[in-house]
């Protein structure tokens, strides 16, 4: 990437960013520091710990935002994580990761993957028998990237996808959605995320296209939630009917009337929290496997 061209990439997502509201700081249990394979760095986790913990090390789900790839959203799932940690034994990390364009891929998921092993090397306070990955957008696709590619298929119990891009091969300006409804998600914004965060990279490696990745290299549980006003509903619903080939549990559920990461702000008694509520269910019942 040439100096102009991240000087014009890091204008856009800095203004991008400016319209991102602020999110209230987590309440959690723990705030971890865990290394990085970069000296002098560290990878900033919010820890909620199960309302019933169980004997001994406890299962683990390492759970990573939705981004966008650009956008500072670390926290924002807090409503999510401790759902899962008061409706099973999970202790619920959930990751920071870098961002573009000023760290554009594989920067952030180098930081999944060093996550997952500070994890793995902690048999004496994690379940390595239950260590389940998964997240939102850009957080589910290198969740769904990362299990099929990089760790062997047994590493990880479930892996738990909510609205993934799973193909960023395709031209946003040619993906349709379920339903029609303005998206919040336009293709300009679509396109500015992948500039910034793999100019130059064949989109179609499975680090950026888990689309592309062996069905057989996919964990045993696969969680798949997409929405029907999303622009990325149907290609996680290919990849879904890719992994559904007998060899193991795949559950994918469109929710309809709702668009990409409605979940994150919804309004009491509304629609809206009914579609979160289930889809958060459906993520209880497959770690419960």
């Amino acid at each position: 990437m040439s100096f102009l061209t991240y000087i014009r990439l890091k204008a856009v997502a800095t203004f991008l960013r400016f319209g991102v509201p602020a999110i209230p700081a987590p309440k959690t249990d723990d705030v971890l520091q865990i290394p990085s394979r970069d000296d002098r760095r560290t990878i900033k986790v919010y820890v909620y710990k199960p309302s019933n913990p169980q004997q001994g090390p406890s299962p683990v789900l390492l759970n990573f935002h939705g981004s966008g790839f650009i956008l500072p959203l670390h926290g924002n799932d807090q409503v999510y994580c401790r759902r899962i940690a008061e409706n099973t034994p999970y202790t619920v990390l959930d990751c920071a990761y870098r961002l573009g364009p000023e760290y554009p891929f594989p920067a952030s998921p180098n930081d999944v993957e060093d996550a997952v092993k500070y994890v793995l090397s902690r048999p004496e306070e994690y379940d390595l028998t239950h260590v389940s990955i998964g997240g939102f957008s850009a957080g589910a696709n290198m969740s769904l990237a990362l299990s099929g590619h990089v760790f062997p298929a047994k590493t990880f119990r479930s892996v738990l996808a909510f609205y993934p891009p799973t193909d960023v091969s395709v031209d946003p300006y040619k993906r349709v959605q379920p339903e029609p409804a303005p998206t919040n998600v336009p293709p300009w914004i679509v396109s500015v995320f992948n500039e910034c965060y793999f100019r130059g990279q064949d989109p179609k490696q499975p680090l950026l296209s888990p689309m592309f990745i062996d069905a057989a290299k996919f964990p045993d549980n696969i969680l798949i939630i997409t929405c029907g006003q999303d622009p990325l509903a149907f290609e996680g619903e290919e990849l879904a009917k890719k992994l559904k080939d007998g060899k193991r549990h795949v559950v994918s559920q469109r929710m309809p009337g709702v668009g990409h990461a409605w979940d994150k702000q919804v309004e009491a008694g509304s629609v809206a929290e009914m579609k979160r509520d289930e889809a958060y269910a459906l993520a209880i019942e497959m770690l419960k496997r």
